[in-house]
């Protein structure tokens, strides 16, 4: 099969490759400095050249404050992660090629402490959540055949695009050593389902070679956790000692509200492993 991955270089898009390199797919990747993907005329010209039956997109702007205090950055990010979404459904169903797109828990208002199944109404509270929900919305209306897969709180081996911030797991290691914290408050809220990029590398892998059903998957690994609760784990895998404490968002005002509790509950596949076990998969 002919795949195109756009976003190769990120954080998921290497896993992405990995896993469907191995299969003997041939895999092609682009950058934002090989594609203008907010470019509909870039876009249908690279489709055009590599004729792909498969389109992965695996890229987003998710500076989240930024995003909501930036008039700039709020207009990027609703073109990388919305309009730009649509155009490439659009040229997708026009080639009938697969598209893959992935999403976010905060796509939800994330006030029902249950969770949210995959045909959970979109509410967000910030702009960030506003631009992934018209991304979602796009991809729905411009083509059938996709699979649209949410995610929260990705960890894995960093980036090498240019400007990729690093995951919350390294950036806890690399605060309580190179950085030299000996102390650090840690917001004990916003309840989510932390996502190992490998292990949803390998469930967009399951989703197109067993040609399951198109739609809306939740991707993220079981269990939830608090920032917190993240950061204790981390610490206590490494064998770091440094003292951390439970704090309330409020010690941290930010520009863009977080959804309180917004677990992705899976009800389409087998569960995936808890973060815990893939956690400690990827420390070791």
């Amino acid at each position: 099969m002919q795949i195109l991955i756009i976003g190769h270089k990120g954080m998921l898009g290497q896993e992405l490759k990995k896993v469907f390199e191995i299969d003997g797919h041939q895999v092609a990747g682009c950058d934002r400095e090989e594609l203008d993907i907010t470019n509909a005329e870039a876009l249908k010209n690279k489709l055009a050249e590599l004729k792909p039956e498969l389109v992965i997109n695996a890229t987003a702007i998710n500076a989240v404050d930024k995003i909501e205090d930036t008039p700039e950055m709020f207009e990027l990010a609703k073109n990388v992660n919305g309009l730009a979404v649509g155009d490439l459904a659009k040229l997708c169903q026009e080639r009938n090629a697969t598209l893959v797109h992935y999403s976010s828990d905060y796509v939800f208002k994330g006030d029902n402490e249950s969770g949210y199944a995959e045909d959970a109404v979109c509410d967000p509270v910030n702009k960030y959540g506003e631009t992934k929900a018209l991304g979602e919305k796009l991809l729905q209306d411009n083509t059938d055949q996709f699979y649209l897969i949410r995610l929260s709180k990705l960890f894995g081996k960093p980036a090498v695009s240019a400007g990729a911030k690093k995951s919350f797991v390294d950036t806890m290691i690399w605060l309580a050593t190179e950085g030299g914290k000996t102390h650090l408050d840690l917001v004990d809220e916003e309840k989510s389902s932390p996502t190992y990029a490998p292990d949803l590398a390998n469930l967009t892998y399951r989703l197109v070679s067993q040609k399951l059903p198109y739609g809306i998957y939740h991707g993220s690994n079981s269990g939830t956790c608090t920032w917190y609760e993240w950061a204790k784990e981390i610490f206590n895998l490494k064998g770091i000692t440094v003292d951390i404490s439970p704090v309330s968002g409020d010690k941290f005002p930010r520009p863009a509200r977080r959804p309180v509790c917004s677990e992705l509950i899976n009800t389409k596949l087998a569960p995936q492993r808890s973060w815990q076990e893939a956690l400690k998969e990827y420390l070791s």
